[in-house]
Parts: C-alpha cells; structure tokens; sequence
C-alpha cells in the first residue's frame, strides 16, 4: 500500500498541481488530504480540484473556522465557498486509520486525534507529546498543522510524522511539502515556480496575502524560527 499525505494546502493552488503531479508519477493507491484545505487564496479550486482525485479527507481547525467564522478573514474565506462546498467541507473526518505492512497502524489526524489545533513540535517535552497522542495505540501518527516537517521518536508515544505544509510551509526554502508511506515514512519537498505562483495567488485578494504567503513560499521564514513561535503559542 502506498498512501501520499497532503496537508495544509491553505489555498495555494499551484503548490497542490505540482504536489499532485508528483503523487501522480508515484503511483500512490491513496491520497489523504489532511486538513487545512481552506483559509488562503484560491481555496474553493483547491478542493475542486482534490476532489477529482477522490481522496480521503480529514478536517483542519481551518475547516473548522471557515465554515464557522469568527473574524473578517474567516468570513471572507467562507463568502468564496458556494452552498454546496460548505456542506461537502462539513462532513470530513477527525480521523483516518490504516493498516499499512512494514509501517503498522498509521493515523492520520490534523495536529493530534483529539485536537486539530494542539501544537507538537520537535520542541515540544516528551511529556507533553505522550500525553498528546494518550488515546491511539497506532504505531505511527501523521500530522500537520504547524507547517513544518518532521519526524520524532518518543518513548511511550506512536512515532510522530508532520508532514510539513503543501501550501504555506515553514522550511527555510521554497518548495511545497507533503509525505508518502508505503514501508516506510517519506518526507518530499515538490519544486515549483513560487514568483509566478505569487502573482497568480495575490489577485485572489486573500486578506492575508501578503504578511503570510510571500515569506514562507520563498523560503525567509525557517522551520527554527516557527517552531519557536508555536512553541511560544502552546505555552512553552
């Protein structure tokens, strides 16, 4: 079995064709998208066009506050999406499991089983992620959510994969982040055209274009510098 992993696409549609060309020329035999479709520029086409791959879908705190909005970026974000597509966005998962050989039971969840907004780092104590992921006897948990990729042992908790940002990665360089599993744990960055992608997403009109996408897509902000930003966030 051979599963590609999406996460936190938010909005950028040249990122997602790139990733998907790559999924495609791997032969994968199923795609999970792993929340955070939503909130950035041209989020309705990037569901679209996931759609046409028929993946597996699981819900993103993103997801969550579009189709439930709290502020004028949440409430623009949720005026691009027609009747249906709210709906479609309402029914996806918290979770996906598989059974994968040579790997074991994977999970697959937004940033942990039971909360799509927790932070888990490589920062994060041992504690701390343990009791986390408390709830799942898998092997092995994939993730997103702080838009860095990363791959940590911790004894007593599953091993814990984030898959990194397809969308608005946080790597110190440009390129759109995702992960394959077949017998293993794949990390994969997917070159792409990240100044013309730029442009093209700008006139969407994104509310927060330009104070969140120009320096994650050419890589100015690191994986160092956000993780201690999220670190920061979760109390630390």
């Amino acid at each position: 079995m051979r599963i590609a992993a999406l996460y936190d696409v938010h909005g950028n549609l040249p990122a997602l064709e790139a990733v998907l060309a790559d999924v495609a020329a791997e032969g994968v035999d199923e795609l999970v998208v792993g929340g955070d479709v939503m909130w950035g520029p041209l989020q309705l086409e990037c569901v679209e066009l996931l759609r046409s791959e028929q993946p597996r879908w699981v819900a993103g705190n993103c997801e969550r506050h579009v189709v439930t909005p709290t502020d004028d970026v949440d409430r623009w974000c949720l005026e691009q999406l027609d009747a249906e597509t709210r709906s479609f966005v309402a029914t996806w998962e918290s979770t996906i499991e598989r059974d994968v050989p040579g790997v074991g039971r994977v999970v697959f969840c937004h940033a942990t089983p039971t909360d799509d907004e927790a932070i888990v780092t490589t920062l994060t104590p041992d504690d701390a992620v343990r009791a986390a992921f408390a709830t799942t006897s898998a092997e092995v948990v994939i993730c997103g959510h702080t838009h860095v990729q990363f791959d940590r042992a911790v004894a007593g908790a599953p091993r814990l994969v984030n898959a990194g940002s397809v969308g608005l990665p946080y790597e110190g360089r440009p390129g759109a982040c995702w992960a394959l599993v077949d017998d293993g744990v794949h990390l994969r960055r997917t070159e792409y055209d990240v100044e013309s992608s730029l442009e093209r997403l700008e006139q969407a009109g994104f509310p927060r274009f330009a104070d969140l996408f120009p320096d994650s897509l050419r890589g100015v902000t690191t994986a160092e510098e956000a993780t201690e930003r999220f670190e920061s966030l979760r109390g630390a």
